[in-house]
């Protein structure tokens, strides 16, 4: 079949079968995973209710994938983390900080390919370890836009505009992650401190 500008919409009934309204055929999330590699668009309705369920189906397919062998994205701490973001006053910045990450991932993924075929010089992990730090910079930026509307604790040193460089050779990752927990304990010290009229 033809791809369409418009998004193919599946059926979720109350059996859990999905049925696909433009082949008109029953599908499986398996078969709805190949339509997402192909770049095939979709929207999922429950046939019921018609509340557009989406969503939920897209982040089912990723638990399925997730439970096959060798088929693991999704860090333990990354998973961990996004579970303590949920009702989090950073709630709001994550949705797009996620998809400006994957984003930049999708367009460099090429460019990743390449090095790790062809340089045998740096370790095959650099060039993701450059858009690591890229996108540690772009949240940085993003929480520097919140700064105006927190007043500086009363006595408390200035705090530096800019996080420091990762030492070269050392540990890229681990200095990212204590960038991003020093980070997460001064947003929670933020949170907590009463607010003046």
């Amino acid at each position: 079949m033809a791809k369409s500008d418009q998004p193919t919409t599946i059926k979720k009934y109350a059996n859990r079968r999905l049925y696909n309204t433009g082949t008109s055929t029953y599908v499986t999330l398996e078969d709805l995973a190949s339509m997402v590699k192909d770049g095939e668009d979709f929207l999922v309705y429950d046939a019921k209710s018609g509340d557009d369920i989406t969503r939920q189906v897209l982040a089912q397919i990723i638990f399925e994938q997730e439970n096959k062998a060798g088929q693991n994205l999704l860090p333990t701490t990354f998973l961990r983390q996004l579970i303590r973001f949920y009702g989090d006053s950073m709630q709001m910045v994550v949705p797009k900080y996620l998809e400006q990450s994957i984003d930049s991932l999708t367009r460099d993924q090429e460019k990743f390919r390449k090095q790790m075929t062809n340089t045998f010089g740096m370790t095959p992990f650099a060039p993701l370890e450059e858009t690591v730090r890229r996108n540690m910079e772009l949240f940085q930026q993003t929480f520097s836009m919140f700064k105006p509307f927190v007043p500086p604790r009363p006595g408390a040193a200035p705090e530096p505009e800019k996080a420091p460089e990762p030492a070269a050779g050392g540990d890229n990752i681990d200095d990212l992650r204590r960038q991003m927990k020093d980070m997460q304990d001064r947003l929670e010290r933020m949170s907590q401190e009463p607010k003046s009229e």
